[in-house]
Parts: C-alpha cells; structure tokens; sequence
C-alpha cells in the first residue's frame, strides 16, 4: 500500500520528509548497529538533504549511497555524488559515503564492483526516490538499454547498467528490487506536472513503461510526498 502525505510547498515537503527519515534512521540504529540511506540525484531533493542535514542523528554509524549515478567523475556538474556532496554533507551531516563511481571503469563493468561492495548495506532501511514525468525513477528508464534486466522483480542484481533515451551519458542504478526491499521508501515529488504524470504511471500495467509505480507497488511500506509548489 502506497500512502500520500501533501504539503503545503517544497520547503515544508523538504523539513517534513527530512524528519521522518532522521527517524527512520534512528530506528534503525536502535535495532542494529549501522543503517544505509539511498537518496536520489538531480536537483529537485536537495532542499531535503540540506535539511535532513541539520537532523540530529549518529552520521558516523549511517552509510548514504545514491540511488543512482550518472557517468561522470565526482567534480562533473551532472555527478549525482557531487550533488549528495553539496547539499547534504558540506551541510554537516558526517555519514559514511558509497560511491557509485569507478575511474577508469564502463558502467557494465563498474557494476559488479559496486554490487560487491553494497551487499553488505542491503536492504536499504532507508530510500527516497525521485520521479520524472516520463514515469521514470533512479535511472530506471522507459525505454533504456538495459530496462528489462534491471526491472526484474525476482532477480538478485544489486547493480544495473542503464543507457537512458536522449540522455548524455550513460548511467548505473540500484534495481527495481533493491530500491523495493527498502525498510521504508519515500517518493519526493514536486509540481502538478509530476502528480498527473504519478497518477498516470499507476493506470500503466506495462512496468516497464511506468517503472516508478512497478517500485511503488513492489515495496514493502511506500508513501509519497507531494508539494504543488
């Protein structure tokens, strides 16, 4: 079941989210030892991540990943762990950080490298997604190279290369199924363009032309968090 919590603009979305995961992460810690958080790139979360920032939580004991990396080394402009790096760590947050990167490395074989090193921070306690209004989330992309493999609801892949369509630079993303195990998965979406195209995406029964409702329905306990503005 995917819940839906409105607010009132991407400021009150970005300090209200930011607060329900530092408490999903303190939860975590309360059971465990050590928790991961996966967030996503682009520029819509970083409201979020420089508020969940100024969270009071235990950053050394926290692994923050993205979900997924555009191929770009970490000072490109489009890097997503640039990004990650901006607006939440050099906000002061101190987690342990898991790269997606590999200099010298294609995405197809960067990706089991990467997988090897994530296996033990799965499952995810914490993830948030974002959405574009083309139904796609992390790089999970309709129509990409690469979609059906990553998409596979049984498949063990931690890892997926991905060549998204019209788009610069080739890619690698957590799977369908490692962004669905979640603990707890948050959709950040911002605008009535992407609600329509959200609404839209949960009326698709192909999930591979809405991979973001296929990652919605898959998870354990989902909600979206939605602001107009």
């Amino acid at each position: 079941m995917t819940g839906l919590v409105e607010h009132s603009d991407g400021a009150a979305l970005a300090r209200g989210l930011a607060a329900q995961v530092a408490e999903d992460l303190r939860n975590a810690l309360r059971r465990k030892d050590r928790a991961t958080l996966a967030v996503p790139g682009g520029s819509t979360p970083g409201p979020f991540l420089a508020a969940l920032a100024g969270q009071e939580l235990d950053w050394p004991r926290i692994a923050v990943c993205p979900t997924d990396e555009r191929w770009a080394p970490p000072d490109h402009e489009r890097s997503n762990e640039r990004m990650i790096q901006a607006t939440l760590i050099d906000h002061g947050a101190a987690p342990r950080f898991l790269p997606f990167w590999r200099d010298g490395l294609t995405p197809a074989e960067a990706a089991p490298v990467v997988a090897r090193a994530f296996a033990p921070h799965l499952p995810l306690d914490v993830c948030v997604i974002g959405m574009g209004t083309d139904m796609h989330c992390a790089s999970l992309f309709p129509g990409g190279d690469g979609l059906a493999e990553a998409m596979d609801p049984t498949g063990t892949a931690v890892i997926a290369p991905l060549t998204a369509p019209g788009a610069p630079e080739p890619r690698i993303t957590l799977t369908a199924a490692r962004l669905a195990e979640a603990d707890k998965l948050y959709l950040l979406i911002i605008g009535p363009a992407k609600r329509a195209a959200l609404s839209a995406a949960f009326g698709e029964g192909d999930a591979l032309k809405a991979p973001v409702s296929a990652v919605l329905r898959r998870a354990i306990n989902a909600q979206v968090h939605w602001a107009g503005r």
